[in-house]
């Protein structure tokens, strides 16, 4: 299916050569999709002194996905056609005091309803609504395990999601779903080994190792941001000291402005997104505080990932996410310098250092992808939320 999206029309020819799988595999897995509605023939392609190859494409109206990003100041939702383009968005703030669980499931619950009904899709077409969370994730049992930023332990979310939403419920975290944006739609498409580095309130890394998402033995692969950046250094939300997420996420960055300049007007004490939007501005019209703060921040990130290049050895290093969207092309250059005065020559000339060129929502996107992979699942190995009252 990631196949017929990326190249959509195609031949059962063309997707064997690309898939790597038999003809006769390949005619059974698109026979299945027509029967399922997801794809449909298209017409034919001429081929060299043969029979015309049918074409087959993506339906874009067999279904819509829904893609959920709960992060630790906004829920926002997004309805996702089969093609996976965005058909409706709806966003609510979360505010200081009010991240419990309940509270939460409640404004997740309120955006899917709403941008179901924007996009005017009846409640059986939904295929499913993917869930990203922060934190630790156990994706099998619908339990957001650890969320430090919040101080979650065991929430059964997707059993608290299931008593409001009725279709398929699929939970992960921002880390695996930023990756499988990029890996089916963005800087890591066609890559083998990429780390997409996720930059907001929280920090971490998603991981593409061998072409797909690594997840490790306990789905907590990538929890880049709690590994120890400076001996003794800034407290975190983890518990431990000097991790990277408290140099390099929103609050760090506020906390490098505050301690540069702490009556900068760029500072909007409590609000993240407008502080890190005041410095990108104040970049772009050569503020020197903020430039030196994107200057401190992507010294530290530049060390971080450097780390990761030389573990890793990967083609593409992917910065992502609201706090790298924001601060953009001087974030960037600032990183690319910083890499390469700490990692090592032989595996920094293999790897590439990119902004993330998906243009929505990469969390949204990726929740909606695991959504889809859900569909294509067998029925007997997916789990099946309660019965819920709305979409």
């Amino acid at each position: 299916m990631r196949r017929i999206i990326a190249s959509s029309p195609a031949s059962r020819q063309e997707l064997a050569a690309a898939t790597g799988l038999s003809l006769a595999t390949v005619a059974t897995l698109v026979g299945e999709l027509l029967d399922l509605g997801m794809v449909t023939e298209v017409g034919f392609e001429d081929s060299a002194g043969g029979r015309p190859r049918k074409l087959v494409a993506v339906n874009a109206s067999g279904g819509a996905l829904i893609g959920v990003d709960i992060a630790e100041t906004y829920v926002r939702a997004e309805l996702f056609d089969l093609a996976l383009s965005v058909v409706a968005r709806a966003e609510d703030e979360v505010r200081p005091g009010e991240r419990r669980p309940e509270r939460l499931t409640a404004q997740v619950a309120a955006a899917v309803g709403s941008v179901a009904a924007r996009a005017g899709v009846a409640e059986d077409d939904v295929l499913g609504v993917g869930v990203s969370v922060p934190g630790q994730v156990d994706r099998d049992g619908g339990v957001a395990e650890y969320a430090p930023n919040w101080d979650w332990h065991d929430v059964p979310l997707r059993d608290l999601l299931a008593e409001h939403i009725a279709r398929p419920l699929h939970l992960d975290n921002p880390l695996r779903a930023c990756a499988v944006a990029e890996l089916w739609f963005g800087a890591a498409r066609g890559r083998e080994d990429a780390v997409v580095v996720n930059l907001g309130t929280g920090v971490g890394a998603g991981l593409v190792l061998g072409g797909a998402v690594h997840r490790g033995v306990s789905n907590s692969a990538g929890e880049w941001g709690h590994t120890t950046l400076v001996l003794d250094g800034r407290a975190c939300h983890c518990g431990n000291r000097g991790c990277v997420e408290t140099y390099v996420g929103a609050l760090g960055i506020m906390r490098n402005l505050r301690e540069l300049a702490p009556d900068s007007p760029l500072l909007h004490p409590g609000d993240q997104t407008a502080t890190v939007d005041a410095l990108a501005r104040g970049v772009a019209v050569g503020d020197p505080v903020a430039a030196q703060v994107v200057r401190d921040t992507a010294r530290h990130l530049g060390a971080a990932v450097a780390g990761l290049v030389n573990v890793l050895n990967p083609e593409v290093v992917v910065l992502s996410s609201w706090v790298a969207a924001a601060l953009g092309e001087p974030l960037l250059t600032e990183v690319r310098e910083a890499v390469a005065r700490h990692a090592l020559r032989r595996p920094l000339a293999a790897t590439e250092i990119v902004l993330s060129p998906i243009p929505t929502d990469p969390v949204c996107l990726g929740a909606a992808t695991f959504a889809l992979e859900g569909a294509l699942t067998p029925a007997g190995r997916r789990p099946v939320p309660r019965a819920g009252r709305t979409v």
